[in-house]
């Protein structure tokens, strides 16, 4: 390490010359890596419901599709409009009534389950299906849907899964820069109250830039990450990097006061701190690590993109920053102030004088936040976390309101089943509360269309590669429990014709999602409380003080969870199991510096009480600017964002910041007071300290 240290140091600018080059390829890497706004494509591929999609995307061509709604429009115009569309780059094609029968023909002689499906003549409204060339995810999709809303505007209304996603894309690709601006902003702030120097705010900002790009430049070795991830990891990884910047910047101007020379004060504050780093480092990767074992893969995505950038904050930290410093050191401290986020003096008296108080008071909180916890409301439906006066919002409003329509589901059988097979078994799931209609092609021959005389568009939206289609409506909104149990339903009248027939659609998919998340939440939740215990308890080599940390940042995400409750809020579905894992992983390191401090002043020959006042007063500055900055970085985009599920799942990250550093400033202290004997007797070569004074539990 101190040759590597000699190295940084002694080479600083060509490490500047180098990581400024690197930038070219990750400026390059970033702009190739696709961003993906479809969660339920994260769904294991093993699914019923997944399994349908690739029939769909595969066999059938439906990779996706939309629902257009026109109201009192005369039939050229639609049939204008029509192909208007199907002239769009991505397009499959558009279906309407106009494919199957002559429109001279009134619509009236239609059957009435096609009419019904596809008029609504109390309000003049028709519905043309338009399916896409590729998923719905995919860019040029999504460019063809920018392009057709252009069409309909004010014409028509667009509904539909697929529609959702490009506005999902809209939205967060014009925010993203006010997220990172405001990020930004929020943290030089912070570190301007917290820091001496007027330059070091903006200098920690610089280093920062450089694993941050490395970090989006890098995720071309995963082809794309989520939207989810893109708006997340640069505020997570201010927030849960600041710290080492920090760290090493202490150091350094601890050791230039023993040095002959800020060369060497620097090659031994990358010693000293480096080693550090690396282990706050261990707790943070750890939580992230924890989310690549959910069944729903963008745990996988989150984690691992989060746990590249953790690693690059570190390696930058004792590379980069040092080399910046180094050569930017006149202007460093050319202007100082005085520092404005004080240590806590008044406030360790009173802790640890009150100690008492403090544990009776956190008891009685966590006794209510506990009872809220488990009734918090959660939903699964990304139309949910968008505003309501987006195109696909208001387009799927008008399919409910013309057409009755909620949710559609697609079931896939197998074609060797027989025609009255299939009639009796649509009639079943007609009978199904809730289903307004099913659509097959048996639906055509019934009413007396001969099979051989449809067109091929007709045919071809049923049939392929020896699977049949149904397009069945519901009246039902996914992610609830009435269209779960319709599900099931459906599901069991497939599975007694085709015991290989599967259902898929958003609602069934969204369906997969409620259970899997359902799980995956106690995985990841015991998982990375597991990991981070044994990073823990390896550290201290202790049994005991694992359990106190850990409990300590445990309850301030029960209080974090739980205050949804009582605002009335419903909390998006992954906001739950990632908080969890972030606020875990993130903030115990207060408590590691909390429980180190308290241990080097029992080990200088203070009574335990002594030694908590100490901890809290010399701790609590450093706790302060790291939750601080942690909060600063990601509250930004909970003011900011009009995506719910993007400002909620900030909006806890930022309040568990706060709580975390609560809970460890006020009460970690007097639980260490408490249980130091335990500690003691459970703790390999803790410090032995005087004992109890003798007003100490008073």
């Amino acid at each position: 390490m101190r040759k590597f240290a000699h190295f940084i140091v002694k080479f600083r600018k060509l490490v500047i010359v180098a990581a400024i080059a690197l930038l070219i390829p990750s400026l390059f890497g970033a702009a190739a890596t696709k961003i993906n706004y479809d969660i339920l494509t994260y769904l294991p591929s093993d699914l019923d419901s997944m399994v349908g999609e690739q029939y769909l995307e595969n066999d059938f061509d439906l990779a996706s599709s939309a629902m257009i709604t026109v109201e009192n429009m005369p039939t050229a115009q639609i049939l204008d409009l029509k192909g208007k569309i199907d002239q769009v780059d991505g397009v499959s094609e558009t279906f309407w009534v106009s494919d199957a029968i002559d429109t001279t023909i009134p619509s009236d002689m239609l059957p009435d389950e096609i009419h019904d499906f596809m008029f609504n003549t109390d309000k003049g409204a028709t519905m043309l299906i338009v399916r896409f060339e590729e998923p719905g995810s995919s860019t040029r999709t999504m460019n063809a849907f920018a392009k057709i809303k252009t069409i309909c505007k004010g014409e028509a209304y667009i509904g539909g899964m697929s529609v959702i996603l490009q506005d999902t894309k809209s939205i967060v690709d014009g925010e993203m820069p006010m997220y990172i601006i405001i990020a930004v902003a929020a943290c030089i702030v912070v570190l301007w109250l917290g820091m001496k120097s007027n330059a070091v705010p903006f200098l920690f900002m610089m280093g920062l830039v450089f694993p941050i790009l490395y970090n989006f430049g890098t995720n071309i070795i995963f082809g794309k990450i989520s939207y989810i991830t893109e708006a997340l990891a640069t505020v997570l990884q201010l927030g849960v990097t600041m710290d080492y910047s920090i760290f090493l910047l202490h150091r350094y101007e601890e050791e230039k006061l023993t040095s002959s020379t800020d060369e060497e004060a620097m090659e031994k504050a990358i010693v000293n701190s480096g080693v550090s780093i690396s282990a706050s480092s261990l707790t943070t990767v750890a939580g992230f690590l924890a989310l690549c074992t959910m069944r729903l893969t963008l745990g996988t995505d989150i984690g691992l993109v989060m746990v590249k950038g953790v690693l690059l904050g570190v390696i930058s930290t004792v590379t980069i920053l040092p080399s910046l410093i180094l050569c930017m050191r006149k202007w460093v401290y050319r202007r100082e102030h005085r520092t404005l986020i004080p240590r806590l003096r008044k406030v360790s008296f009173w802790v640890t004088n009150h100690f008492k108080t403090v544990i009776a008071i956190f008891a009685l909180v966590m006794v209510v936040f506990g009872l809220a916890y488990p009734r918090v409301e959660q939903y699964y439906t990304l139309s949910d976390s968008l505003p309501q006066d987006m195109t696909g919002i208001v387009g799927n409003k008008k399919l409910k309101e013309d057409f009755n329509m909620n949710s559609s589901y697609f079931i896939i059988i197998n074609d060797t089943m027989k025609d009255d097979q299939v009639r009796e078994m649509t009639d079943k799931i007609e009978s199904v509360d809730g289903i307004n209609s099913v659509l097959s092609l048996q639906k055509f021959v019934g009413a007396g269309i001969p099979e051989d005389i449809l067109p091929d568009i007709v045919s071809d939206n049923f049939y392929a590669n020896g699977k049949e289609m149904l397009l069945v409506n519901s009246e039902l909104k996914a992610g609830t429990d009435e269209v779960n149990d319709q599900i099931d339903q459906l599901n069991s009248i497939v599975k007694e014709y085709d015991a290989e027939g599967v259902i898929t659609g958003e609602a069934p998919m969204t369906k997969d999602l409620i259970e899997i998340a359902d799980v995956d939440f106690r995985n990841v939740n015991w998982i990375s409380i597991i990991a981070v215990f044994a990073i823990i308890a390896l550290s201290f080599k202790s049994l005991s003080i694992p359990v106190l940390l850990v409990a300590s940042i445990e309850s301030a995400i029960v209080i974090n969870m739980s205050i949804p409750y009582f605002t009335g809020t419903v909390l998006p579905f992954i906001s739950s199991i990632v908080i969890g894992t972030i606020q875990l992983g993130a903030t115990v390191d207060y408590a590691i510096l909390m429980t180190t401090r308290f241990e080097e002043e029992l080990a200088n020959g203070h009574t335990r009480k002594e030694a908590a006042r100490i901890a809290v007063e010399y701790c609590s500055q450093s706790i302060l600017s790291s939750g601080l900055t942690f909060f600063g970085a990601t509250v930004g985009v909970a003011i900011v964002s009009k995506m719910a599920l993007l400002k909620s799942i900030c909006l806890l990250i930022a309040r568990g910041a706060l709580i975390s550093m609560v809970v460890i400033i006020f009460v970690l202290p007097c639980l260490l007071m408490i249980f130091e004997p335990l500690i003691r007797h459970t703790t390999l070569h803790w410090a032995e300290g005087k004992g109890v004074s003798e007003n100490e539990n008073k």
